[in-house]
């Protein structure tokens, strides 16, 4: 299966256009931005005012949640509202569970999102046997659920995203397929098979998930599955991460989801979920597309090579462990002086994925690793006897290949490629023995930036090539070390390189969070809530926290969580043990001490050191 033309040259799948109010999705049209307010739909006001002020920063097709029919009737008066206002930007109603809040709410908006897994269907967890015949059934009993809601949106023009989750699959699609990207495509083919027979087209897909690697294959997935369909399944595709969380580590986890897909040539709308107010958003998903739109470079020759690895299944390329010279707490004092011998360290095969620095960054911070916790550089690049090589020139390749013990190898500097093709091609050529080494940047692609000293605006489009370039290769397997070329400051070059590694999942050094943003579903304030549950854990290394302000997407979305801090009603927390609620209704005053004994109570609790590292 092929889920794009040429995994090796940037080219933007083509689609049809679908028409959401005035703005056009997919065919000839820019990635459009999306974003979605954050207040109760039954407040008329906020949700004008916040819409508004989302459309003042530059985004294009707001989403607003409609849980209730009473809901879904009130965004009668939002949009009348927006319209007397001036403001046109289209309105999407996010629909779950209520097939009557989605009829109400096509009449007042300009697109529907629903969610198969939870649109007329079952997800109780419940593990079954379903016969060809029950199986049948099932379909038939959403085909009639589903059927007036397409032929309502056919009658006024309205379209529908077809929005999967990756942690709210039916139990009909769970015991089939499984928790797995395959189950979240053959959710949503089989509303839109729906759909097509009743002659509607205005479709848009979404894969998400909060995991990257899971999110990435769903969408390669569909990709590929709508390719096998047929040339007129060419629908436009809309991409997210969800969940994704707040600050830094949110948009690395975002730009290597999307920033991924995007320089694959798939996507043709996006919105960054961040658990920070809504607006702070765009930014994020402007300067992902910009970097896309640098990508298209018709100087660059063309370049075919078959992939080294599945597209569809994250495996980590099978590597040989190699000694590398390593960093040595106290080797070098401030004064200059060398005081400790050289040790090794090792790297490939089943070892870690090590963080490599250049000289110049780690002689600025080698009179203090032992005070940096677990941002410490543990390579030095001109140490590392790593080998450069351009993966066009086959001659220095089969060079490598023919040597007796595997090298650490990695993509000259000066090499005229894209990143992520230069090391796709690279581990295609490559003997599967000899590890990699990924960077974020090549030396022409960092001069599109500058030399001039980078102020923080400069950073977040570093941060979003770095995460992007390298996360990409880390999510299909590649890599055995990395280094971050883009950023000069050794901080924030360390502290960039390891979070990249933890949202890929790549390796996992603190407390890990899976924070989804808000909506009018949210039963608490996220963004306080987020901060007091990182306040009481963020030392716990390794421990992963799901932090949900409602169920919507799904306890599957909490699948890899060890815990979830969830809204169960106005005022009230549940708490899960990976996807079982174990404790209900808590008292919102409560659930943070709560769930710290829960975590106690599973073996999993550590005291918090007395002093915090020093970031260098």
């Amino acid at each position: 299966m092929r889920y794009c033309e040429n995994p090796l040259q940037y080219r933007r799948r083509p689609t049809r256009e679908v028409r959401v109010g005035k703005v056009g999705i997919g065919g000839n049209n820019p990635i459009r931005l999306q974003s979605m307010i954050t207040c109760d739909t039954m407040d008329t006001e906020a949700s004008i005012q916040q819409t508004i002020e989302l459309a003042n920063v530059g985004c294009e097709i707001v989403r607003i949640t409609a849980p209730t029919v009473k809901d879904s009737r009130n965004l009668e008066n939002i949009v009348k509202g927006l319209r007397a206002r001036g403001c046109n930007v289209p309105i999407v109603a996010d629909i779950h569970f209520k097939p009557d809040a989605a009829m109400e709410a096509a009449r007042w908006v300009d697109k529907v999102r629903i969610n198969p897994g939870n649109y007329a269907d079952s997800k109780k967890f419940v593990i079954r046997e379903y016969t060809e015949e029950q199986y049948a059934g099932e379909l038939n009993r959403i085909r009639e659920r589903f059927t007036p809601l397409v032929a309502l949106c056919k009658q006024r023009n309205v379209a529908m995203r077809i929005g999967t989750n990756h942690g709210s699959l039916s139990d009909r699609i769970l015991n089939r397929y499984g928790d797995t990207p395959l189950g979240m495509v053959e959710s949503a083919l089989e509303f839109a098979r729906i759909a097509r027979d009743l002659d509607y087209h205005a479709l848009v897909f979404s894969m998400k998930a909060s995991n990257p690697k899971i999110m990435i294959a769903a969408y390669r997935l569909l990709v590929a599955r709508l390719n096998e369909l047929g040339p007129d399944w060419n629908y436009p595709v809309h991409l997210g991460v969800t969940e994704a969380g707040e600050g830094e580590d949110a948009r690395i986890k975002s730009a290597i989801g999307i920033g991924s897909l995007l320089a694959d040539g798939i996507g043709d709308t996006i919105r960054v979920s961040l658990t920070e107010d809504s607006p702070h958003e765009i930014p994020v998903a402007r300067a992902l597309v910009a970097l896309i739109d640098k990508r298209s470079d018709p100087q660059l020759s063309t370049i075919n090579s078959q992939l080294s690895f599945d597209p569809f299944s994250y495996q980590r390329r099978a590597t040989e462990r190699i000694s590398v010279t390593a960093v040595c707490e106290g080797r070098i004092q401030a004064d200059g002086a060398d005081t400790a011998p050289l040790q090794q360290i090792g790297a490939g095969g089943e070892e870690l994925i090590r963080v490599v620095v250049p000289k110049t960054n780690y002689n600025k911070v080698a009179h203090k690793i032992d005070k940096m916790g677990d941002y410490k550089p543990e390579i030095v690049y001109e140490d590392a006897a790593v080998i450069e090589v351009d993966p066009r020139d086959s001659t220095a390749i089969s060079k490598i290949n023919s040597e007796r013990t595997a090298q650490l190898v990695t993509v000259r500097d000066d090499v005229d490629l894209p990143v992520i093709a230069a090391f796709r091609l690279l581990a295609a050529t490559l003997d599967n023995r000899h590890p990699i080494l990924l960077k974020d940047q090549l030396v022409n692609r960092k001069a599109e930036i500058g030399k001039r000293k980078q102020e923080e605006s400069d950073f977040l489009e570093t941060l979003l090539i770095a995460a992007t370039n390298i996360g990409s290769p880390l999510c299909d397997g590649i890599g055995d070390a990395i280094l971050v070329q883009g950023e000069e400051a050794p901080g924030q070059s360390l502290r960039l390189s390891y979070n990249i590694l933890q949202a890929a999942g790549s390796r996992i050094f603190k407390t890990d969070y899976v924070a989804c943003p808000s909506c009018g579903r949210t039963l608490f304030n996220l963004q306080t809530t987020t901060a007091k549950i990182k306040a009481a854990t963020s030392h716990l290394k390794g421990v992963k926290i799901a932090i949900m302000g409602c169920i919507v997407n799904g306890p599957g979305e909490m699948a890899d969580a060890d815990f979830g801090y969830v809204g169960g009603a106005p005022g009230k927390v549940n708490l899960y043990v990976g996807k079982t609620a174990v404790k209900f209704n808590i008292p919102e005053a409560e659930a943070v001490d709560q769930l710290k004994d829960l975590i106690r109570e599973h073996g999993k609790w550590v005291e918090p050191a007395a002093t915090e590292p020093v970031l260098a």
